[in-house]
């Protein structure tokens, strides 16, 4: 039988590893640069501010609110079965936009400016999912 499409999964290397593995634990750990105190995200071998390379990972809140969004009818074939969803950025606290998908929402609203927070989802043994749910 045919299973049907595979889902792709993050895969972690030496840049993103620390993001990933906080991601199993349920943590949300941005990278920040020790020079000019800037959080960065998506990971980087330097800051794209300073040029440092003098970086490291922290926690932070996952707290944030949505910049903008898109409803999907039309998924990718990996992704058909949960359509229509939301993709969202979401401006965290810290100052870094994301990418992200959005879930405990109606589809039918206008979320812009929705206060929300991290939530996380497994996709495999390496890594979860950070997808973004409106704060209590």
């Amino acid at each position: 039988m045919d299973p049907g499409p595979v889902r792709p999964t993050p895969q972690p290397d030496a840049d993103t590893a620390e993001f990933w593995a906080a991601t199993l634990d349920g943590r949300l750990r941005i990278q920040r640069c020790s020079a000019c105190q800037r959080y960065i995200h998506y990971p980087r071998i330097v800051c794209p501010w300073c040029m440092s390379d003098d970086l490291g990972f922290e926690d932070v809140s996952g707290r944030g609110v949505v910049y903008s969004y898109t409803l999907v009818h039309r998924a990718p074939a990996a992704f058909a079965d949960e359509a229509p969803y939301l993709v969202a950025l979401v401006d965290l606290d810290v100052g870094v936009r994301m990418l992200t998908r959005l879930v405990g929402v109606p589809t039918d609203v206008d979320v812009i400016d929705l206060p929300v927070q991290v939530t996380f989802r497994p996709m495999s043994d390496t890594a979860a999912l950070p997808f973004f749910e409106p704060q209590p």
